[in-house]
């Protein structure tokens, strides 16, 4: 275990303002009469209190809140899941509507002891929470189902609006920070997906700090765009405890700025970049600008074609 000295302190520009008003208290009172989990909570993510109280949307984590796996930057935690709560898609379709929610992003734990990785439960709720909230828009991010496309077509089967999965980390480091996942398979997942729904959106995200170079995040966006991805996000990261793996850098906001527009001038369709940007921090406006840019794309192309 690192000593004390060996942290990095946080600087300035990493302080959360807490808010913990009525929308806050409502949503954690109703995700636990229902027996959901979120991301939010599970992750530790630093925006839960800005998405809660303010903006009043959340992430929900389906399949349990055990995850098969051991990644060594994620603070959920590892062991043995639980059966299949079949009920559950239902539940979160409840919930989404009982909060009225334009944009949902629906995650999971990754269930590597089940065959289809959880791809039936997954598609499921997609399909229950737009027969609810037929207005509202539906994104997934699961695991990469350890490379079976089976289970990728049963996923997309349901038609989500939105695809993503996470990279998580540069080639070089993916070994140290990732467990089972490999930095290709998350690749090859994200062009299947195009290949099956060429008009579903895809996005993945990028953790920075942990050691890598301007150099291989450029290298990794470069990748990500071979591969069709539409939409990147690029974030701190920040250590849940200290059996995690520490922070080597902490990255200034005016280097978050830098890199989006990098991501934007080589062709992604939309970038969010920031010190306490996450996959789904702001998923919704996400969403929304790449299909606006898209469209741009398109009225362009039409415009020289004629």
């Amino acid at each position: 275990m690192a000593k004390k000295e060996d942290y990095l302190r946080k600087p300035e520009w990493l302080k959360i303002k807490l808010n913990t008003n009525q929308n806050y208290t409502g949503l954690k009172k109703m995700m636990r009469e229902n027996r959901l989990h979120t991301v939010c909570e599970e992750a530790k993510c630093p925006n839960i209190h800005e998405c809660w109280a303010v903006r009043k949307t959340a992430t929900f984590m389906i399949l349990g809140d055990v995850c098969t796996r051991g990644c060594r930057f994620c603070a959920v935690k590892t062991g043995r899941p639980t059966e299949l709560d079949w009920q559950e898609p239902e539940r979160v379709a409840e919930s989404v509507e009982a909060m009225g929610l334009r944009h949902v992003v629906i995650t999971a734990v990754a269930r590597d002891d089940l065959q289809d990785g959880g791809a039936a439960v997954f598609a499921e709720t997609v399909r229950a929470v737009r027969k609810r909230n037929p207005m509202c828009t539906v994104e997934v991010l699961p695991s990469d189902m350890k490379g079976d496309y089976e289970s990728l077509h049963t996923l997309m089967d349901a038609k989500p609006d939105i695809f993503n999965h996470n990279i998580e980390t540069v080639r070089r480091l993916t070994k140290r920070v990732r467990a089972i996942a490999t930095y290709d398979r998350s690749l090859e997942l994200l062009k299947r997906v195009k290949e099956i729904s060429p008009n579903t959106p895809t996005k993945s995200s990028l953790m920075v700090g942990l050691g890598e170079t301007k150099e291989e995040i450029l290298e990794a966006m470069d990748d990500l765009l071979a591969h069709n991805v539409d939409i990147m996000t690029i974030g701190q990261y920040l250590q849940p405890t200290r059996k995690h793996l520490n922070v080597e850098r902490y990255y200034r906001p005016e280097e978050f700025e830098e890199l989006k527009q990098i991501a934007l001038e080589k062709g992604f369709r939309h970038c969010e970049a920031g010190p306490l940007v996450r996959s789904s921090y702001h998923a919704d406006e996400q969403v929304n600008e790449a299909a606006r840019r898209r469209q741009l794309g398109d009225d362009d192309s039409q415009a020289e074609a004629n």
